[in-house]
């Protein structure tokens, strides 16, 4: 009898446990990975099916799992630094679990496989992102004419215009895309916002650190750039609208210059087509408190 409580008593405890699935998304990760000789899989296919059998029986015994992104170079790297053999489960879960703290990952919520992957790549970008634009902001240094810290400054700036846009919008869902020219790529961040019932906007946290970033870094260095935002509301037509960045400032796009912006692919240049029922119009006025201040670093 006592040993049959036990039994459920660690049952009930398995579903207090959180827990981290490290995928290899694609198939050359997984390639890099059939190296060992521990690891048990050799189709792409098949393990990603047996991945989201797994999540599905995780999901159904009430536990919860979030799934991290698993690159085999920053694998290797970790055994190496870690003293650890590489070709051990022991050493793929001490990975993963580190993982689940500092890297990208995704809480599984019972959505199939192939719209999970993207959500996890999304994630994997964005955090690539941050960090990149971060570290390029901590080397600028400072300003050799009045001494302050070009990144520090520029990020401020940054969240400044950032809160002017936002609180300018039109009442409903925003959705805003900065986009900054930084050799040797351009960055991209997008921001997503819920208007709520009673008005005041809730923007992910996340997101908007990584925004604000990548802008500060536009501010930072001079280079072209801008934002676009589109105002989403029942009942009405979404409209969407930009301004360029000009040195700490925002210049307003025409309404014919965002619509080229919208409709044109940021990684290719290709045309894209336009949709339906859309207003590209001009933006709203951000006031003379988001005026560039003339000082140049």
């Amino acid at each position: 009898m006592a040993h049959t409580q036990h039994l459920t008593m660690r049952r009930v405890l398995r579903r207090e446990i959180a827990g981290t699935i490290g995928l290899l998304t694609d198939e050359q990760d997984f390639r890099a990975m059939r190296r060992y000789r521990t690891f048990a899989f050799d189709d792409h296919t098949t393990y990603l099916q047996q991945v989201e059998a797994l999540l599905r029986t995780l999901a159904a015994q009430g536990s919860h799992t979030t799934v991290a992104l698993f690159d085999p170079e920053e694998y290797a790297e970790y055994c190496a630094e870690s003293g650890l053999e590489p070709d051990a489960p022991a050493s793929r879960t001490r990975f993963t679990a580190q993982l689940a703290a500092t890297g990208p990952t995704v809480p599984y919520d019972g959505q199939p496989l192939d719209q999970l992957v993207p959500d996890l790549v999304d994630e994997a970008v964005r955090r690539a992102t941050w960090e990149y634009a971060t570290t390029l902001l901590a080397r600028i240094g400072t300003c050799a004419t009045c001494g302050e810290d070009i990144g520090r400054t520029s990020f401020v700036r940054a969240a400044h215009l950032l809160t002017r846009v936002v609180d300018t919008a039109s009442p409903g869902d925003l959705h805003l895309v900065c986009s900054v020219s930084a050799a040797p790529d351009t960055l991209v961040a997008v921001l997503r916002a819920e208007e709520r019932t009673e008005g005041a906007t809730r923007l992910d946290e996340a997101e908007a650190l990584e925004f604000t970033t990548v802008l500060a870094l536009g501010i930072a260095t001079a280079s072209a750039g801008g934002l676009v935002m589109r105002t989403t509301a029942p009942d009405t037509t979404d409209r969407v609208y930009g301004w360029r960045l000009r040195g700490d400032s925002l210049e307003p796009l025409t309404a014919a210059e965002v619509f080229d912006a919208y409709c044109t692919d940021i990684e290719s240049g290709d045309l894209v087509s336009p949709e339906s029922g859309v207003d590209y119009c001009v933006p709203p006025d951000l006031g003379d408190e988001v005026k560039g201040t003339g000082h140049t670093h």
